[in-house]
């Protein structure tokens, strides 16, 4: 944690604000001298990207509200007119529509980091649940902006995401109405989804606050995944991370530029750029793709509300991580066993995602559908589909507690400083203790 404040005032100016609005101080013990460990490579780099990508979303978003119609009748055609005949529409409309996708692909990186050096476990639980409500805000908030351009997926889109809502018992009808604005996907939906939209970035940004908030109590995690011991396992946050976060950000607006300048609809469906027909149905309606493992999942069941309680299911499960996981180790660098099991899941995370994007009648080996299969819908994706959306459950529910109790990890180095050291006896006397030392 920061402790005390080592903020002295160098202006009477900075005297007189600090004993009326502290706000250099804060800025000061939370941005600058706030101590780090050492020891973060560049998978904790990923927050100051998120960061950076929410006020490019929040800017670019304010921008194209001034200029975006919400009516069905004029939707599509206004999205149009941004990009051809407003000054810069076609760089601000390519930086919000990509920006979405690169958020979600660093929430996805940020998450997985977390999962691996163990950065969800006690006393990080409420960083963790924030952090959650963070990303559950974003799929809210990236659902009702892939509606706003009123192409056709976003449209019929609409429809079927909606309409699942109503599969839930008791409040599910009067959450579908009250999304519609009446009885059918039309334009009180429309502006419901607008404001919709427009309000929950500034509730993500209200929650990063907390989320930052919360991280600065405990401090942050570490590779190693044990507690900062004395001064010499930190550094000040600036210059060291500053330096390293501003490298890693510049290497990430390099990919982002590449969908911007080169490939502005390379993430997009063809079907999108077809005005919204209520008369015509997509073959094929899908999500986003980084909805797609959750669509995937939502599928595997032949019960409509089933799958729909499977959907909310996988993302409720997050949530109560902290709590199901009963290893005293943090990082898997020293569970060797569950690390094994974590990479699967990122490849089972994949091929959720891969599934998602194909049709369920699709065949996973095309032509193959001899003996060996039975039928053809034991080679469909929907049945590789049920297998990943079970590992998906398995891991969290079963293999997560069961690794705490049953693995024999690794020593634990003693300090955030043991493992860097070149030479074995230049350790201090008993830097690898055992997990239950590991404090």
């Amino acid at each position: 944690m920061s402790g005390h404040s080592t903020y002295e005032p160098k202006s009477g100016l900075e005297t007189w604000l600090d004993s009326r609005l502290p706000i250099l101080r804060f800025a000061n013990d939370t941005i600058v001298t706030f101590p780090t460990p050492k020891n973060l490579n560049y998978w904790w780099t990923f927050g100051a990207i998120l960061a950076l990508m929410l006020g490019i979303q929040i800017v670019t978003g304010i921008v194209l509200a001034m200029h975006y119609i919400p009516h069905v009748d004029m939707a599509f055609n206004s999205v149009q007119r941004i990009k051809r005949d407003v000054n810069y529409g076609w760089l601000i409309q390519g930086m919000h529509a990509n920006g979405a996708s690169m958020f979600f692909l660093a929430v996805y990186v940020h998450m997985f980091r977390n999962l691996y050096y163990g950065s969800y476990k006690a006393p990080r639980e409420v960083l963790w649940l924030l952090g959650c409500v963070i990303y559950l805000l974003m799929i809210g908030t990236a659902f009702f902006g892939y509606v706003l351009p009123w192409g056709q997926m976003s449209f019929h889109g609409a429809v079927v995401i909606t309409n699942l809502i109503g599969a839930l018992p008791v409040v599910g009808h009067a959450i579908t109405t009250w999304l519609w604005g009446g009885f059918a996907v039309d334009d009180p939906t429309l502006n419901r989804f607008f404001s919709l939209h427009y309000l929950l970035p500034f509730m993500i940004a209200g929650v990063v606050g907390l989320h930052i908030w919360a991280l600065h109590v405990p401090g942050n995690n570490n590779p190693v995944g044990i507690d900062v011991r004395s001064p010499q396992d930190s550094v000040p946050f600036h210059p060291y991370y500053t330096v390293k976060d501003g490298f890693a950000i510049s290497v990430f607006l390099i990919l982002y530029g590449v969908f911007v300048f080169w490939l502005p609809d390379a993430l997009g469906d063809a079907a999108n750029y077809i005005k919204a027909n209520p008369l015509v149905t997509p073959q094929h309606i899908v999500p986003e793709w980084y909805l797609l493992p959750f669509y995937a999942i939502l599928r595997a069941l032949p019960n409509k509300l089933m799958g729909v309680i499977a959907m909310f299911g996988a993302i409720a499960t997050i949530f109560v991580l902290p709590w199901l996981d009963t290893s005293k180790v943090r990082s898997m660098r020293y569970r060797p066993t569950i690390r094994l099991y974590f990479f699967i899941f990122v490849l089972d995370c994949i091929v959720l995602g891969f599934c998602g994007a194909h049709s369920p009648d699709d065949l996973v080996i095309p032509g193959v559908v001899g003996p060996q299969f039975l039928d053809a819908n034991l080679n469909s994706f929907v049945w590789l589909s049920r297998i990943a959306a079970l590992y998906y459950f398995a891991y969290f529910w079963v293999i997560t507690p069961l690794m705490g109790l049953t693995e024999t990890p690794l020593p634990v180095p003693e300090t955030i400083s043991s493992p860097v050291l070149s030479h074995p006896a230049a350790m201090p006397a008993g830097a690898a203790a055992s997990p239950e030392k590991r404090g």
